[in-house]
């Protein structure tokens, strides 16, 4: 199948603004955050929309508005034009996720304690499996999203940050 933004040049693909210019977290569907959590869901959120690509399935341009919120354990991307034009819900089953976050929290943990007592060799060890699991994430969500919304690879780990932030306490 052929798509607007397959093959096209950076330039090309930002005339068609596959973008997205605006993000909602759903707040009820937030885990309590403390203040560092609250820090990281916006430094994801602010990176995100200085660089992204994001590109639904149908539509030829945008740019987009993303409402995410987490329901019943499905996660929803709510789609719209940037104007709040509905283009429609991808629902996506948290059970493939759920590992990986599991994995991804401990291996923070471990991170953040490691900081505090650990040699430099330990910490950079920890913080490239922290890394690596992140990717991981990542490349379950492209792969999860690939027949409705085509991401690049920095869109897809800040758009696992945010998902990860659904269940960061």
């Amino acid at each position: 199948m052929n798509r607007v933004g397959a093959g096209m040049t950076g330039d090309e693909k930002n005339q068609a603004k596959l973008y997205i210019v605006k993000i909602e977290l759903d707040e009820r569907s937030l885990a309590p955050a403390t203040a560092d959590i609250e820090h990281e869901r916006k430094v994801a959120v602010y990176d995100l929309l200085e660089e992204n690509y994001f590109h639904p399935v149908g539509a030829e341009s945008g740019p987009f508005e993303l409402y995410l919120s987490n329901i019943e354990r499905r996660l929803v991307f709510d789609v719209r034009m940037a104007g709040g034009q509905a283009l429609g819900q991808v629902h996506l089953s948290m059970t493939p996720f759920r590992r990986i976050i599991k994995d991804y929290f401990m291996l923070c943990e471990s991170y953040y304690d490691a900081i505090r007592t650990a040699a430099p060799a330990q910490i950079e060890t920890i913080d490239m499996a922290r890394r690596g699991m992140h990717n991981e994430g990542s490349e379950i969500l492209q792969e999860r999203l690939k027949d409705k919304i085509e991401l690049d690879e920095n869109t897809a780990r800040r758009l696992f940050t945010l998902i990860c932030s659904f269940h960061m306490r």
